[in-house]
């Protein structure tokens, strides 16, 4: 009986050490975006995303957890603006800062607390064509060993990705609303 509970255990670690080996051989980063043509013209749509008060308007996140409590900054919107948030395992805690918030871009410090900490970067590019807008919501940041572990289980591209597509809908019916 021990031999055998000592041959589960082998080939437990041997089990674990296989994944841990694994997964060390993914990117040290990634990146997910998904694009959106919106029929309006950027200085229409620069201002949603520029302003932490809007996204109440289009972004996914902000309906997963009604009861989120969030709270803003002295600046709100453009460079400098701060908005934090604490609410449920949908939504988690943390915070975000806008780094950058020209004609056609606005780059996001994104900080997650919790479920994990995580540092990553939220970019939103505005490209014009023609009467139209080229809209792309990116993220991305670094990734280690602990997300490389998750990743060969669960799709980041995948799980993040339909949530930025629903944004971006939210966010081309908003605009073209007007």
């Amino acid at each position: 009986m021990l031999k055998i509970l000592g041959y589960v255990v082998l080939v437990i670690l041997v089990a674990i050490a296989g994944v841990l080996a694994y997964a060390s051989t993914k990117p040290d980063s990634f990146r997910v975006e998904r694009s959106v043509s919106i029929d309006a013209p950027a200085d229409r749509i620069q201002p949603l995303i520029a302003d932490f008060r809007r996204w109440a308007d289009w972004s996914p996140y902000e309906k997963k957890d009604p009861g989120m409590k969030r709270s803003f900054g002295n600046i709100t919107a453009g460079k400098g603006a701060t908005y934090a948030w604490d609410g449920d395992n949908n939504v988690g805690q943390g915070s975000m800062e806008i780094l950058e918030a020209a004609p056609a871009k606005v780059v996001i410090k994104l900080d997650f607390q919790k479920p994990f900490e995580a540092h990553n970067t939220a970019e939103f590019t505005l490209k014009p064509k023609g009467d139209a807008t080229d809209v792309t919501w990116a993220i991305h940041g670094p990734s280690p060993l602990i997300s490389k572990v998750v990743s060969l289980f669960m799709n980041m591209d995948t799980m993040i990705g339909k949530d930025f597509e629903a944004g971006l809908a939210n966010l081309k019916a908003l605009a073209e609303k007007r």
